[in-house]
């Protein structure tokens, strides 16, 4: 879900606390091995990201968890530099916060361990949902990672052809995620929701 900033905008790669400084309080950027990603979400993409986080808070409060959804705060690795993502929708833990170093000041996660869930809606840059996330997120330790395609970007590798509309769940199992894709009235499988009742098309298309 990213759109590259216009080259003159960003003239050299950018350290974490140059980003910080100059993006760090609009959650529209999100930084990338030093370069800055405008995230430009459309209307569409934005009520998916709703409809994702309103089926995920009912889970939540069902399950009786101490979870809640985190939307566009930073997530900071600490194995990798000068890169901050920033993803759609995040379901971290509270009691693993004690552990994050920047928490208490910041809305910014560094551990993996912090985060239950994650889910990308991919927009035109759809390379960093499907080949960087994936990698960057198992490395974290993420259980599940969701990339919901509801326009069918992502190149045929990761979708098949014709493309179409994907929700592809990925499973964290020894460390590599396993990768099973939805579409239309297929009934979502989540590891970490066993009780959500969702197709694909209801994601997709935000519940219309």
């Amino acid at each position: 879900m990213t759109i590259a900033v216009d080259p003159a905008i960003q003239q050299k790669p950018l350290s974490f606390d140059e980003f910080l400084a100059r993006h760090g309080s609009d959650n529209r950027y999100e930084l990338i091995d030093g370069e800055v990603f405008d995230l430009e979400p459309t209307g569409l993409h934005e009520e998916i990201v709703a409809f994702i986080s309103a089926n995920i808070c009912v889970q939540i409060d069902a399950i009786g968890l101490p979870w809640f959804v985190f939307q566009r705060g930073l997530l900071r690795p600490s194995n990798v530099g000068m890169t901050a993502f920033r993803p759609d929708v995040a379901v971290v833990d509270r009691d693993e916060l004690v552990k994050e170093p920047l928490w208490s000041e910041q809305s910014i996660l560094t551990l993996g361990s912090s985060i239950k869930f994650v889910a990308e809606v991919v927009s035109s840059n759809w390379q960093n949902d499907y080949a960087r996330k994936v990698e960057d997120y198992a490395v974290l330790g993420i259980c599940e990672y969701w990339i919901a395609d509801y326009a069918g970007l992502g190149g045929t590798r990761h979708i098949g052809k014709p493309k179409q509309p994907t929700l592809s769940v990925c499973r964290l199992v020894d460390g590599e995620y396993e990768i099973q894709q939805f579409r239309g009235n297929q009934t979502i499988v989540s590891p970490t929701f066993p009780d959500l009742k969702l197709t694909a098309e209801q994601v997709l298309k935000a519940g219309r």
